[in-house]
């Protein structure tokens, strides 16, 4: 007995340190939790029959949030909007897409709409889309902008800044430096969003305009069309972008052949930059950002045209041309996005949340190594084109809805 006694000490003491040894292996101490097997949220017919590339680049894992969310419509008010940014006393300040900015509380009561900014072409996907603020804000009061303007030979994608006055009424001395060329008398695909990253420059993102006679320029570096741009506070190029240098190359580009990008967010853990971009029929993206690499379009898609017919032969892989990390068929259309970094819901701690359209909810994604693990579909109950949502500072989720009448959404804990 003494001997069988000793023998269980052995072997439990073998087993605790085989545990702790597979723990330390762990990357950053902190393994995912276990997810639930549910089923794929998707239940539709894909429009194709494309293989993926990789098993859960699409129609992944189903996954429910097991906390008790507590949601509210805080505002119906609103006129088109397009962005949301967080300013630092934890107001939001949301672009309206016909020209003007508004300022939020979290209870809902909004600001009159401030004005000063350049004039907007507001036709079709155009007027006033993505912004952010200045990391050094408190001090300097800076925003930064992106919008559809007209110029000479039709629109291009144009960033702006300016201070937003002591009283929040106007935006003061705004300047434009950076235009997306050539540009092109159609109005659609402006890309939109911008978001800085770690060393106070930004990325903005940019769409190749949709027809057929802009799509190849998405491959084209000589121009600006269907890529994400990577530009100081002053608009000039980063230094070390990876275009610099090479012949009859924009030196802004930082990533080619994206199709219409309207969704940027930094991952808070690795800080690596990630994009959601509308496919034509089918093929929404969710891309991981890589300098210098070309994400395929119109080469390579997991969509087809509007009217039924394979794109450039139905390719989908080819060799030098990045693969999407999830996409969907058929689409959600994804616009703003975000990743959850609050404390607010633990369950949610770097998970993506992108707001979706043609969708009408919001998708939460869990990913992993780079790989989406579980899907989410928020808020479909409510059947609004979400444009975008971002996480406040008292770590709910904030997400603003199209239409002339608004929604602002609050998303937190009971």
């Amino acid at each position: 007995m003494f001997s069988k006694f000793f023998l269980a000490v052995f072997i439990t003491a073998i087993v605790a340190g085989h545990s702790c040894s597979n723990k330390a292996e762990t990357p950053d101490n902190d393994p995912e939790p276990e997810l639930p097997a549910l089923p794929p949220v998707e239940t539709n017919p894909a429009n194709t029959t494309y293989k993926p590339a990789f098993e859960g680049q699409t129609r992944t894992a189903g996954m429910k949030t097991a906390t008790e969310l507590d949601i509210k419509v805080l505002s119906e008010e609103l006129v088109n909007p397009w962005g949301i940014a967080i300013l630092p006393d934890g107001r939001l300040l949301i672009t309206e897409n016909g020209g003007t900015l508004r300022i939020a509380k979290t209870t809902g009561e909004l600001s009159a709409p401030v004005i000063g900014l350049p004039a907007v072409n507001s036709s079709g996907q155009g007027g006033l889309l993505g912004l952010t603020i200045d990391p050094d804000f408190n001090n300097n009061r800076m925003i930064y902008w992106v919008f559809s303007e007209k110029a000479s030979g039709g629109n291009v994608t144009a960033v702006a800044k300016g201070r937003l006055a002591n009283d929040e009424k106007t935006v003061e001395n705004p300047s434009v430096i950076y235009r997306a060329t050539p540009a092109y008398s159609g109005t659609l695909h402006y890309g939109g969003r911008i978001v800085f990253d770690k060393n106070g420059n930004l990325f903005v993102s940019t769409g190749e305009r949709s027809d057929l006679s802009t799509r190849p320029k998405a491959q084209d570096l000589s121009t600006g069309l269907g890529k994400i741009v990577h530009i100081t506070k002053n608009g000039n190029a980063v230094t070390g972008n990876p275009f610099t240098g090479t012949a009859g190359a924009m030196p802004e580009n930082y990533t080619y052949g994206h199709r219409n990008v309207q969704g940027l967010a930094i991952h808070p853990k690795t800080g690596e930059l990630w994009n959601c971009e509308f496919g034509p029929r089918g093929g929404d993206e969710v891309n991981r950002i890589e300098a210098g690499k070309n994400y395929g379009w119109p080469v390579i898609t997991y969509g087809i045209e509007y009217s039924g017919g394979a794109i450039n032969n139905g390719l989908t892989q080819k060799e030098g041309l990045e693969q999407p990390v999830y996409y969907w068929d058929p689409v959600v259309s994804p616009s703003g996005m975000t990743f959850y970094s609050g404390d607010l819901i633990p369950e949610w701690k770097n998970d993506l949340f992108i707001g979706c359209l043609s969708g009408l909810h919001i998708v939460r994604l869990k990913i992993k190594n780079n790989k989406v693990i579980g899907e989410e579909r928020l808020l479909a109950d409510q059947q609004q084109r979400f444009r975008d949502v971002q996480q406040g500072k008292d770590g709910a989720l904030y997400a603003v809805c199209d239409g002339p009448h608004g929604r602002l959404y609050r998303i937190g804990k009971k």
